[in-house]
C-alpha cells in the first residue's frame, strides 16, 4: 500500500539530511502541515534545535492579501515557521522524490477563540471553549472555507488532508489539562460538546427545539455523569441522558451543520485546485463524535471527498463503515501512530497494516516522521521494506 508520513516544516527546514531520511523510510508521499494548531514538538535529529514551540494556531506560509479587511483571518506563524516555511520544506521534500500533500487543521484554534470569544462553542452551562470555533456561525464558516481553499492548494501540492472539518467539543489536550477527574464517557462528552451560542440557539429553533429548555435538559442529563453513575455506551447512552426526541433533534441539527460545511470546504478546495488534486478528510465514522477526526456520515463524505484518513492505532475497526460503502475509487487511508513514546507500535507496523488492509484500507498514514525516534524510524523502514 502507498504510505505517507506526516511532517512539520520545522522538521525539514534547516536540516539538509531530513528529506533523504524521510524518503529512505520507504514512503512515497509526505503530508506536510500548512495550517496547524499550537503545539510543543520535539525535533530529535534537527541540527539547530530540539524543541519547537508553536505558540498559536497559524498558517505556515504567507497568507494572501485578500484577508486584510476581514475580522476573522489566519495568523502568520512566528519564528517557528517564518515566511513560506511550507513552500521551502515542500521543495526540499519534492527534491528527494516525494509527493507532497498539504495537512490543514481547521476548526481548532485557541488564538481565534481568545481574540474573538464570540466565535467559540458555548456549552449548556455558559462556558466557552476557546479552542473550538462554532461551525454553525456564518462568519466562522466563511473563514474556515476560505482557509481550507488557501491552505490546501499550495504551489507544488498534489492533494490535501483536511483535519478538524466538523464539530470540536470538550475533549482537547489543553495546556496543563486537568479535565480527567470525572470520566464523562461518550454520552457525557456529547452533552458537554453541544453548543449554545446564538447561531446554535437559532439552529435548534429551526429543528423545533427551545434552546433554554434544551440547555436545562442537558444540565439535568449530566447530573448522573457528575455523580459517576454507570453510563450506557454509544448513542443509546445519549438517548438515556437526554431522552430520545431531544437527542435525535440535536444530532439532526449538528449533522446537517457539519455536512454542509464539509461540502462547502471541499467545493472551495476543488475550485482553487488544478485537475487531479486529491481531497481527503480526517474522519470518524460516527457522525456525533467531535474532534480532529470529525464525525461524518460515511456514505455522504465519500460522495463529497476523494476519501478519508481514519484513526486506526490499536484498532482498525473504524475503517469498516467506510469500506462498506463499496466505493473502489475512494481512498481509505489507515492512520497509524509510529511514535512509541506517544502510544504507537512501530515494531508491529507490518501486522497492523495488514489488518487494516483486510478491513479495506487502500493506503497508510504514518504519524509522525519528525517526532519519531531513530529506533522508531528504523522499525518503520524495516516494515515498509518487508523485512
Amino acid at each position: 500500500m502507498k504510505a505517507s508520513a506526516f511532517v512539520y516544516p520545522w522538521d525539514v527546514n534547516g536540516d539538509p539530511e531530513a528529506p533523504a531520511l524521510i524518503a529512505g523510510l520507504g514512503v512515497r508521499q509526505v503530508t506536510l502541515a500548512a495550517a496547524y494548531h499550537s503545539t510543543r514538538a520535539l525535533t530529535p535529529r534537527h541540527p539547530r534545535h530540539r524543541v519547537v514551540t508553536a505558540e498559536y494556531a497559524a498558517v505556515l506560509y504567507r497568507p494572501g492579501a485578500h484577508w486584510a479587511d476581514r475580522a476573522l483571518r489566519p495568523y502568520p506563524a512566528g519564528d517557528w515557521a517564518p515566511g513560506d516555511a511550507w513552500g521551502e520544506a515542500a521543495a526540499a521534500l519534492a527534491g528527494a522524490g516525494l509527493e507532497v500533500h498539504t495537512w490543514v487543521v481547521l476548526a481548532h484554534n485557541s488564538r481565534l477563540g481568545a481574540e474573538h470569544p464570540d466565535t467559540s462553542v458555548v456549552n449548556a452551562y455558559g462556558d466557552r471553549y476557546p479552542w473550538a470555533p462554532c461551525i454553525a456561525q456564518p462568519a466562522t464558516r466563511a473563514y474556515l472555507v476560505g482557509l481550507a481553499a488557501e491552505a490546501a492548494v499550495r504551489p507544488g501540492a498534489a492533494g490535501t488532508e483536511l483535519e478538524s472539518l466538523g464539530w470540536y467539543g470538550l475533549a482537547h489536550l489543553h495546556a496543563h489539562d486537568k479535565t480527567g477527574g470525572v470520566g464523562l464517557g461518550e454520552a457525557g462528552q456529547y452533552l458537554m460538546s453541544l453548543c449554545f451560542c446564538p447561531a446554535c440557539r437559532d439552529g435548534y429553533g429551526r429543528h423545533g427545539l427551545d434552546a433554554d429548555r434544551l440547555a436545562a435538559a442537558v444540565r439535568a442529563g449530566l447530573e448522573p455523569v457528575w455523580r459517576q453513575e454507570p453510563e450506557e455506551g454509544g448513542w443509546a447512552g445519549v438517548e438515556k441522558l437526554l431522552g430520545e426526541p431531544l437527542a435525535a433533534a440535536t444530532r439532526a441539527y449538528r449533522d446537517e451543520t457539519a455536512r454542509t460545511l464539509q461540502e462547502d470546504a471541499v467545493a472551495a478546495v476543488r475550485a482553487a485546485a488544478p485537475a487531479g488534486f486529491q481531497v481527503l478528510l480526517h474522519a470518524d465514522p460516527v457522525s456525533y463524535h467531535c474532534g480532529a477526526n470529525a464525525g461524518v456520515d460515511p456514505a455522504h463524505i465519500l460522495s463529497v471527498a476523494d476519501g478519508v484518513v481514519v484513526p486506526c492505532t490499536g484498532d482498525p475497526a473504524p475503517l469498516t463503515p467506510f469500506a462498506a460503502q463499496g466505493r473502489p475509487d475512494a481512498v481509505l487511508a489507515a492512520n497509524l501512530t509510529v511514535v512509541s513514546g506517544m502510544g504507537g507500535s512501530p515494531a508491529t507496523l507490518a501486522a497492523d497494516a495488514a489488518r487494516a488492509r483486510d478491513l479495506g484500507a487502500t493506503e497508510l498514514r504514518l504519524y509522525h516522521a519528525g517526532l519519531a525516534s531513530d529506533a522508531d524510524l528504523s522499525a518503520v523502514r524495516s516494515a515498509l521494506a518487508g523485512g
